[in-house]
């Protein structure tokens, strides 16, 4: 049971197949549209009720209670080795050598 003033994720569909463009791609014209927005719960809520969140930015959407306190899980993928040899480069460049 989440209570009002959680952080919480929720999920809304915005448009559901039927109404996705004709030139949506075919791999992803049968699926819909969803959109997932993490904040503060305005009412106490279970997973899976319909509740109203308030954005750190302060909009108020309402969507699916998804999760109660979301973990960030993202990050910036496998290193890139020609990247890190440019960025080195670069600081050569910039400050006229390696950093000691």
């Amino acid at each position: 049971m989440a209570q009002k003033g959680d952080w919480v994720k929720i999920k809304q569909v915005i448009l559901e197949p039927s109404e996705r463009s004709e030139n949506t791609p075919q791999d992803t014209k049968g699926t819909p549209l969803t959109m997932w927005v993490k904040g503060l719960l305005l009412q106490d809520g279970e997973i899976g009720d319909t509740v109203k969140i308030k954005t750190l930015t302060g909009r108020v959407v309402e969507g699916i209670l998804v999760e109660i306190n979301p973990r960030h899980i993202h990050d910036f993928g496998n290193p890139i080795p020609e990247l890190i040899k440019a960025g080195i480069k670069a600081r050569e460049i910039l400050y006229g050598g390696e950093e000691e």
